[in-house]
């Protein structure tokens, strides 16, 4: 199973790649003279920062306002570049998982490549033995988490604007809107 672990990366962020509504999601890290990118779907770069953001301020929580996680990002640590180049797509990310190391006070962030499984609920046939499939783990400081969770939530709200009726996102050339009975909506 080939694992590309960051502890820690000189540069975690997430980001994306072409026009509001076609976007590209992934996840970069970068150290030690090594560059991983890895592709996902712009809902999970949504729930990854919502659940950092709550493991930090559980943290926080639980360790009486001790631990050392700042209540926001720092500024120093505002990444606004844009994704390394080349832009080859390691693996397509299924699952992620995180957790917090008091050991050594990081967070720990792991994106597991999409398998077959994470497709069908049973096999039809039943698989004599598969290769593992491929993780992005990283290991990042409280601070860096919130600077990358502040860097997430600006790359996915940069998306379309939404419809002031339905919600739903708005095409330049409009949408149909569930609210005027499918007639189409404009964005002026």
């Amino acid at each position: 199973m080939p694992v590309f672990d960051y502890d820690p990366p000189d540069r975690f962020v997430a980001g994306a790649v072409g026009q509001p509504g076609s976007r590209a999601f992934f996840l970069q890290a970068r150290g030690q003279g090594r560059l991983t990118t890895v592709g996902l779907e712009k809902f999970q770069v949504a729930v990854l920062a919502d659940r950092l953001d709550e493991l930090l301020d559980e943290v926080l929580r639980r360790s009486g306002g001790t631990a050392p996680v700042p209540a926001m990002a720092p500024v120093e640590l505002a990444d606004k570049a844009p994704l390394d180049l080349p832009l080859d797509e390691d693996f397509r990310v299924g699952t992620m998982a995180l957790a917090w190391d008091p050991d050594t006070s990081q967070v720990v962030i792991e994106a597991q490549e999409v398998t077959g499984d994470d497709e069908e609920e049973e096999p039809i046939i039943d698989e004599i033995e598969r290769p593992e499939s491929a993780v992005l783990r990283v290991h990042i400081t409280a601070a860096a988490a919130r600077a990358f969770t502040q860097r997430a939530l600006e790359i996915v709200a940069a998306g379309r604007p939404p419809c002031p009726l339905c919600g739903q996102p708005l095409d330049a050339e409009g949408h149909i809107c569930v609210r005027l009975n499918g007639h189409r909506g404009d964005s002026t």
